[in-house]
């Protein structure tokens, strides 16, 4: 077996628009040889299953009930290879990265349990290289070492060090329109107040460790805890991300994602506040 080959997961629901793109995207991963490249799909209603089928994709359906439970029942699919990528349908590795995945498994040592890369996310064809906040993350992996935790908003731990990589993933969340995206964000949001709600986040976050912790993710969760404690957290978002991180240098896409971005905290802020009034029996 070529030690650079690299098995694929990708996880959809409806995603035939998408998933053509996301397969044809990762067929040269097994070099000359087969690929492995499996679907974890939540009962689709469309031709996704079909599309996947007609690549070669090998197909599990499952029925969703989070994000991290359904991603965690993806690590145990019989994969071919060590190495997994693990995709979105509307995710594209560049060909540099495919590139650079397949030289780098094979040399990696045992000790490394994963690989983190940079996903630069688009709207309206601008590369949100200013707007968007969390542009890092795990997303090759051994899986065996590997498990997500929290129900939204999932985050990666993996039994291992993890290496930088550095070609992009290309990410288009506006591909099935703004609309979409709202939709999926009005869900999300809804789970997130959940999680706030009963108490299911981080109880002691820690200003130094948001600020200098070592791992991105750890910095992350620490950050977000913190942040669900502020009042006026849309408008602070908005302002971040506008002036700090120089979303406006995007033009008029980042000032739209801004805007975007700041629209969800809303909603996260609102259905906490409904929760506390009208909690549920």
């Amino acid at each position: 077996m070529d030690a650079s080959m690299i098995s694929v997961l990708i996880l959809t629901k409806n995603e035939s628009l998408d998933l053509p793109g996301a397969l044809a995207s990762v067929a040269g991963l097994a070099g000359d040889q087969p690929g492995d490249i499996h679907v974890l799909d939540s009962f689709s209603t469309d031709d996704t299953v079909a599309i996947a089928e007609s690549f070669g994709a090998k197909v599990t359906q499952r029925p969703f009930d989070n994000y991290a439970a359904h991603r965690n029942f993806g690590f145990t699919l019989p994969f071919k290879y060590p190495w997994l990528l693990i995709l979105d349908a509307d995710e594209r590795p560049t060909p540099e990265l495919s590139a650079e995945m397949q030289r780098v498994v094979e040399t990696a040592a045992p000790h490394i349990g994963g690989f983190r890369l940079r996903r630069r996310d688009f709207l309206f064809g601008t590369w949100l290289k200013h707007a968007q906040l969390s542009p890092f993350y795990i997303r090759l992996v051994r899986p065996e070492r590997s498990r997500y935790v929290r129900d939204v908003n999932e985050v990666l731990e993996v039994d291992g060090a993890i290496l930088p990589l550095a070609q992009p993933l290309d990410h288009f969340p506006f591909s099935k329109g703004i609309s979409h995206w709202v939709a999926k964000h009005n869900q999300y949001s809804t789970m997130e107040a959940q999680i706030i709600h009963a108490q299911q986040g981080l109880q002691n976050p820690s200003l130094r460790t948001a600020l200098a912790g070592p791992d991105f993710h750890t910095r992350r969760l620490h950050q977000k805890a913190l942040f669900y404690r502020m009042p006026g957290r849309p408008l602070i978002k908005w302002c971040y991300m506008i002036f700090v991180r120089g979303a406006f240098l995007d033009g008029p896409a980042g000032i739209a994602y801004a805007t975007l971005a700041s629209f969800y905290e809303y909603l996260i802020v609102l259905k906490t506040q409904e929760l506390r009034l009208n909690p549920p029996k």
